[in-house]
């Protein structure tokens, strides 16, 4: 629990730095532990079964997850993609006790998270702008686009659009992705690929309990019928009345001496659907989520639990995908998405607030590949969205503020050709052409892949990409009372350098080397206009960064799996010269997946190290080493798993930098939490 009356001082101590040479000692065990044993094969192995543990870790990621899909828009091997991508599996989702898109994504190397008590905001590569509500990262459902048309925002927490456990893998593809994808593929592409009805094959049922009267339930039916129909239904709910919380900000009589209870409560639903038939996909997603806020922000009363906000948003889609006879592929898709928001906000009596957004858009996609001879892949295809609605709202007892409706249309066309010069070296070029808000934005990309030898590759790497402003960015005031828009806003562009080497250290281990820069230009930024004293947003910004990511990736012959990285970023602001907020310069990751009892019980173990990141008011928020341990039991009776995960197993005090709509200069985190699930299969 989180219950504190002083702030204690995260700085780093003897006992974080213990911490994080324990990180190493761990890493270079379960490093020694993946390299290779003459152990003698497992005579009870069935003959069929594929040898895993004999693969090198490029065969068990095509075994494990298939093809990558989303670097090109094709299905191509890890080391075949013009990209630096890492992939989580359905098993490192289950055997980590991952309960949420952002615990996943935590784990990636190079990306981290920032949580303001309301919202999950993601950063990657030392960028975690305040407030951009993940507009900066494109984030697609079996290539659907998730990112909604008021804000470009995508969410990774509580109102993600879909529960984890129906997640096959997670593809991240790190860079810019514009040349194919157009705006938000600022940063990076993430695609999840759903699981089929096969992969359930009856009824599913889950139930999980946690700390503070936190309750999920599941119930997912999947089939493949004899037809060749395969159909999944689920539904899940979710509620938490949420921490008991302390804020010193706040300490003093008359705001309940910094104690916010009640405030803290969540509750979400989701519902999914996905229909095959031949070559088409139906399938449909929708998320309702309310969450209170215990922090008070733009100047709330605090410790009243009527401030909230409230999220719903879902998609349908119909998707036709054919290879005609290896010659060429075909994909064509139509899809209807909506969103709506609409927060509370109590302030000092009789005043309450009331701000929304509604949206709805529809729009199409067609995409054609073909191989040209033996050297040439070609790609090519455009997208067109309407935004039939993209209404925007702010009112009280008093009046209305805003009352602002617009409708938009954006489309973009793109060609991309993978040439294969020679039996070692690959190109791949191409662009993309996308108009928004009438103003045009042509992304190129190019990326020479080289075998240096039979276990090495190594892939020099170039694109841009462009994020075209929001509506809230554009069009949001509030009759002068503390923000107005600013119609005439620009795209925001980057420019990315990258070289990856990508090493079979042994069959059972990979290793990665990156280094990266990147430079920004046009930055969308809330500043204050010194007219008026009101906030608006401008294209005043530029950003330079220089970093590097190192990984391994390994499974042993005694069936420990192990993933660690180390990643170092910094970012400067070049107006002004100092390091980009809430940027954490260091960063590194160790995960190991470890069977107790074989292909029974495992034991799973997550270190996170975060680096100091600046706040707004030119403080930091301290660095921080997390842990987490989950325990895993796999038919512990028949068709029933069992998974126990502590959370921040030290119980390390640490917290994320707060936002302008904060009095908090550094929110704190969760404390050592609990997760207990049982998932029941009806076969």
């Amino acid at each position: 629990m989180i219950y504190q009356k002083r702030k204690q001082d995260c700085t780093a101590s003897t006992t974080d730095r213990s911490k994080v040479a324990l990180l190493a000692i761990i890493a270079a065990v379960a490093i020694a532990l993946t390299v290779p044993s003459q152990a003698a094969p497992d005579v009870d192995q069935q003959a069929d079964e594929p040898d895993y543990f004999n693969m090198s870790i490029e065969d068990l990621m095509r075994v494990n997850v298939g093809t990558v899909y989303s670097a090109s828009k094709y299905g191509q091997k890890v080391s075949e993609a013009p990209s630096s991508v890492t992939v989580i599996t359905a098993d490192d989702i289950q055997k980590h006790g991952y309960r949420t898109f952002a615990d996943i994504m935590r784990s990636i190397p190079g990306f981290y998270t920032t949580y303001d008590r309301n919202y999950t905001y993601l950063g990657v590569r030392g960028f975690g702008r305040p407030g951009d509500y993940n507009s900066r990262i494109l984030i697609l459902i079996d290539g659907y686009r998730t990112n909604e048309n008021v804000y470009g925002a995508t969410y990774i927490g509580g109102a993600f659009l879909l529960d984890v456990d129906l997640i096959e893998r997670v593809e991240i593809v790190r860079g810019p992705g514009s040349s194919l994808y157009g705006s938000s593929a600022f940063f990076a592409v993430i695609n999840i690929i759903t699981k089929a009805g096969r992969d359930i094959d009856g009824i599913e049922l889950a139930a999980a309990a946690a700390d503070n009267q936190t309750y999920k339930q599941r119930y997912t039916y999947g089939k493949q019928f004899a037809g060749g129909a395969d159909l999944l239904l689920s539904f899940s709910d979710y509620h938490s009345r949420g921490d008991k919380l302390y804020f010193d900000e706040f300490d003093a009589a008359a705001t309940n001496y910094g104690i916010a209870r009640h405030a803290d409560n969540e509750k979400h639903y989701n519902v999914f659907s996905k229909l095959i038939y031949g070559d088409f996909t139906v399938q449909g997603a929708f998320v309702w989520r309310q969450k209170r806020i215990p922090t008070a922000p733009w100047g709330t009363v605090f410790n009243d639990n009527r401030t909230r906000t409230r999220d719903k948003t879902g998609f349908l889609s119909v998707k036709y995908e054919h290879d005609f006879d290896g010659k060429l592929g075909v994909m064509a898709r139509a899809y209807y998405g909506a969103y709506h928001y609409d927060g509370r906000y109590i302030y000092p009596e009789p005043y309450v607030n009331y701000d929304y957004a509604q949206g709805h858009w529809m729009g199409t996609e067609l995409r054609f590949t073909k191989r040209l001879g033996k050297r040439h892949k070609l790609i090519w295809g455009g997208e067109w969205q309407t935004d039939l609605q993209q209404d925007q709202g702010n009112y009280d007892i008093y009046g209305i503020y805003l009352d602002d409706e617009r409708e938009s249309e954006h489309w973009g066309i793109f060609l991309q050709d993978e040439y294969q010069a020679t039996d070692k070296l690959t190109v791949v070029a191409g662009a993309r052409r996308d108009v928004y808000w009438g103003k045009a934005a042509t992304n190129p990309r190019l990326a020479v892949i080289y075998k240096l030898a039979r276990k090495s590759t190594l892939k020099l790497l170039y694109g841009e990409a462009f994020r075209a402003a929001n509506v809230y960015e554009k069009y949001y005031g509030d009759g002068g009372w503390s923000q107005k828009g600013n119609p005439g806003l620009s795209p925001e562009t980057i420019k990315t350098y990258e070289a990856v080497l990508e090493h079979d250290i042994h069959d059972n281990l990979r290793g990665t080397a990156s280094v990266f820069m990147y430079e920004i230009e046009d930055l969308i930024t809330a500043t204050t206009d010194p007219d008026d004293g009101l906030s608006v947003f401008q294209n005043i910004d530029e950003v330079k960064a220089r970093g590097f990511e190192l990984g391994i990736d390994g499974k042993a012959k005694n069936g420990v799996r192990t993933r660690a990285s180390y990643s170092f970023v910094k970012t400067e602001n070049q107006q002004t010269h100092k390091k980009l907020g809430n940027s954490p310069q260091d960063m590194a990751k160790l995960n190991i997946i470890a069977p107790i009892i074989k292909d029974k019980l495992f034991a799973a173990v997550e270190l996170q190290h975060v680096g100091e990141r600046e706040t707004l008011t030119s403080h930091h928020a301290d660095a921080f080493l997390l842990a987490n341990l989950t325990i895993f039991g796999k038919n512990i009776a028949k068709n029933l798993d069992a998974s126990f995960t502590v959370y921040n197993l030290f119980d390390k005090t640490y917290g994320d930098p707060g936002f302008s709509e904060h009095t908090q200069d550094v929110i704190t985190q969760n404390g050592r939490s609990f997760w207990a699930e049982l998932t029941y299969r009806f076969k």
